[in-house]
């Protein structure tokens, strides 16, 4: 068989400089030190501050590096294991859930890959559930849930003062309803400003978005779409229980 051409394809110089980089924090950082400037950086390897930029872009892509505002860019602690559902065939709020709900609201205008999820056309409305995540007192996820309005005729958009209080009263609702199954997809993505937000994380940082598909009466009722820190999250699935979550 004949060599193929990403065979012989050189290495780019960020990856071998990533190699070199992800050596040094092994044998000469410590967990939360801070790195040095790009510019000493830059210098000391020899390579391109663009190279450069490259390469701890990729760290921090695989959980090496964290960048702080107002800190730099820092060690970061090993990932560790957080359970996504290990509950299995139970709705969002169920016992054991260990979100916070934060506020609820009935929306007309929803993203148009959860629209498809959910088979609604445009302008159906649709509650929507903001949840948290915390470890340790510091926040590890943010979701949204989307759940149809005619799978819950009995809860109209949740009125009163407290947020969190709606959020609740629709999670309520959605435990009456019988749960057929539930399907789910993991990808990687960037934060947008919200998440930034709410994850304490750069706009543009690398997370890890799970998306399930709730099933109830033959038809889509709701989906979560749920944003993890990829920095410090190690999504595990099953029944295996979760490891608490150290943050840096």
């Amino acid at each position: 068989m004949g060599t193929t051409q990403l065979e012989t394809a050189p290495e780019p110089k960020y990856w071998h400089l990533k190699t070199v980089l992800s050596d040094a924090l092994d044998t000469e950082f410590s967990v939360g030190e801070i790195l040095p400037n790009e510019r000493d950086l830059a210098a000391r390897f020899g390579v391109a501050r663009a190279t450069l930029r490259q390469a701890l872009e990729q760290l921090e892509l695989e959980g090496r590096l964290q960048r702080r505002r107002g800190v730099g860019t820092t060690v970061a602690p090993p990932r560790v294991g957080v359970a996504v559902d290990p509950a299995r065939h139970t709705w969002p709020g169920a016992t054991g859930d260990d979100w916070q709900p934060v506020a609820a609201e009935e929306a007309a205008t929803v993203p148009a890959p959860v629209a498809r999820l959910l088979e609604r056309a445009p302008g159906e409305p649709v509650h929507v559930v903001r949840r948290s995540r915390v470890s340790a007192g510091r926040p590890v996820a943010a979701e949204l849930l989307y759940v149809r309005t005619d799978a819950l005729p009995g809860c109209a958009d949740p009125a009163g003062p407290d947020p969190a209080a709606r959020a609740r009263a629709v999670l309520h609702a959605l435990q009456a309803l019988d749960l057929d199954g539930q399907d789910r997809t993991v990808e990687l993505g960037s934060a947008s400003a919200e998440d930034a937000k709410q994850l304490d994380r750069l706009p543009g940082a690398p997370v890890l978005v799970v998306t399930t598909r709730y099933v109830s009466g033959g038809r889509p009722t709701a989906v979560a779409v749920s944003t993890y820190r990829a920095d410090t999250c190690r999504l595990t699935f099953g029944e295996r229980a979760a490891e608490p979550v150290l943050t840096g």
